[in-house]
């Protein structure tokens, strides 16, 4: 079982930047895929980035590509995600999410693919 916890979202302008953290429990938190999802009002979930266990393979939603860097410290037990250029269409809750397996597998961008989740936290990107 792994529990996951995002803090550091909050209110910032656009162009601004975030840095969300999501801290796991456990010690085997470098057996595990990681990653991040959002959910805008109204809208559908959607996948933002992964990360495989290592850090050496790393996938990212088209849309945060060039913005937005996904990374880990396993010894800290903590995936991160860093979001720069940020804009009013990324205000959503994000999610960070975990896989029973080390590598994130050919279907990284799928919720179901995700084994654990945590509870989210509020990002919003005024105008």
């Amino acid at each position: 079982q792994v529990q996951l916890v995002e803090s550091g979202g909050g209110l910032v302008q656009a162009g601004g930047s975030l840095r969300l953290s999501c801290a796991a429990s456990g010690r085997t938190f470098s057996s595990y895929a990681m990653g991040w999802f959002r959910q805008a009002p109204g809208k559908e979930r959607e996948f933002v980035a992964a990360i495989n266990w290592s850090g050496g393979s790393v996938y990212y939603a088209d849309f945060v590509k060039g913005r937005f860097t996904i990374s880990r410290d396993n010894a800290k037990n903590t995936v991160y995600l860093q979001m720069n250029s940020l804009k009013p269409e990324d205000t959503a809750v994000y999610y960070c999410v975990a896989r029973g397996s080390a590598e994130v597998g050919s279907r990284w961008f799928v919720a179901g693919q995700y084994d654990y989740w945590g509870q989210g936290t509020q990002v919003t990107v005024s105008s």
